[in-house]
């Protein structure tokens, strides 16, 4: 297994790309399977996830023809609605071939998606909305089975603010016959991606991007060109790493108004963020203040930058509190960042940061994918030498990350 040694200490300075959105790509890949014309998507990431999605398209008998970051795909020759179970446990995202695969055939045969463990993530909600559209459903030895006469639209209240369930009763709905209303939805900008896209599609999704969605049933979808949005985690990542190397780098291919969270909690800890049009300029001179966190749905501070806010925060001026309201399993990274000398206490969802003025390079391992990014950070501003092990979880969610980082002044080196 790969493993990345990182050299400490270098101010990082100059101007990085931010490549396509993952959790917008993750599901906007699985929604061409709902018509059989030719739908072209661009600016996607490449990344595991996206290969990972490919191969479930290839197996399911769809034509996929790549071109960089551009993916030409064809699904009229998908001719089974059961996924792979080899397949499927690779990443999280394998739910979204419930919703797609129940919209397009009425039947769903989809094994209990995997990803990282960061705690508690039911699929309830998804199977709620599934039930309440007439699908019936059941789990048996890890497989989801979906099943359906007809999809009937109707109104769903979910129970908790869910991007995966919200997304997922999106694209069972569209072909579904009647309107179908999701209160309590999901506001991520990957949301309101896939709805731009479904309705490309010639689909009738209205709200997407407020707490109240509605989608009017139609006949058909078709063929469509469609440009996966910038990755706003990716875009945070790079933003904390320049801050946390005191350095000054100009963030590009960003929306500004999707990392308005961090840049204000940034600001807040005495970092400069000056926005640009479509780019960020992140420049900090001395070690940051503290500052509070507590994550939230969009249009909150996002849990996926939790962990890498954390490295930050614990080599700020002062005592941070972080509170982690929407994973049970996110501090995991915590035993990685005390191995490196950070101070932090961790009493159920909270952790106490006490900050220090540098961290000390050591032997650390990745335990998910933001996880990873969080030890990337940390090895760019410690003293001496990191090791991080477990790529395969970076692999899973950041595009060509060695080599980004390079480009800016970082002195790292993948050894496999």
């Amino acid at each position: 297994m790969d493993k990345l040694v990182i050299e400490g200490g270098h101010t990082l300075e100059g101007e990085i790309y931010v490549s396509g959105a993952k959790n917008s790509a993750v599901a906007i890949l699985p929604a061409t399977l709902l018509t059989e014309e030719t739908c072209i998507i661009k600016n996607l990431p490449s990344i595991k996830d996206v290969y990972y999605i490919n191969n479930i398209l290839l197996q399911l008998g769809a034509e996929v023809e790549e071109s960089g970051c551009k993916f030409i795909i064809n699904s009229l020759g998908v001719d089974t609605y059961e996924v792979d179970f080899e397949l499927s446990k690779k990443l999280r995202a394998s739910y979204y071939f419930v919703g797609a695969l129940l919209g397009r055939f009425k039947k769903a045969r989809v094994p209990f998606p995997g990803g990282c463990d960061i705690g508690i993530r039911p699929i309830d909600q998804h199977i709620k909305g599934f039930e309440a559209l007439g699908a019936r459903i059941k789990i048996e030895h890890g497989i989801i089975w979906a099943e359906a006469d007809e999809l009937i639209g109707t109104s769903i209240f979910l129970d908790v603010v869910s991007v995966g369930a919200t997304i997922n009763i999106m694209l069972a709905a569209c072909l579904a016959k009647g309107t179908t209303v999701i209160e309590n939805a999901a506001k991520e900008p990957y949301i309101v991606d896939t709805a731009n896209f479904l309705n490309a599609m010639g689909a009738n999704i209205k709200g997407a991007g407020t707490d109240e969605i509605k989608i009017k049933g139609v006949e058909r979808l078709g063929g469509c060109e469609h440009c996966i949005i910038p990755d706003q985690m990716e875009a945070g990542t790079f933003m904390i790493a320049a801050a946390a190397s005191r350095g000054n780098v100009l963030v590009k291919n960003v929306i500004p108004t999707h990392l308005d969270s961090i840049s204000a909690k940034m600001r807040e800890m005495g970092i400069k963020v000056i926005e640009n049009g479509d780019s960020l300029q992140v420049v900090s001179n001395g070690r940051p203040r503290s500052a509070n966190i507590k994550t939230m749905p969009y249009p909150g501070f996002p849990t996926d930058l939790q962990q890498p806010m954390s490295v930050l925060l614990s080599i700020a001026e002062g005592t941070a509190i972080v509170t982690e309201s929407i994973y049970d399993g996110r501090f995991k990274h915590v035993d990685e960042l005390r191995r490196m000398g950070a101070k932090i206490n961790v009493e159920g969802r909270v952790a106490i940061i006490e900050g220090i003025k540098k961290l000390s390079g050591a032997p650390v391992c990745a335990t998910d994918l933001r996880a990873g990014a969080a030890m990337v950070i940390a090895g760019l501003t410690a003293e001496g030498e990191t090791v991080i092990n477990n790529l395969t979880h970076i692999d899973r969610g950041y595009e060509k990350l060695e080599e980004k980082l390079l480009q800016i002044g970082a002195k790292l080196k993948r050894i496999p």
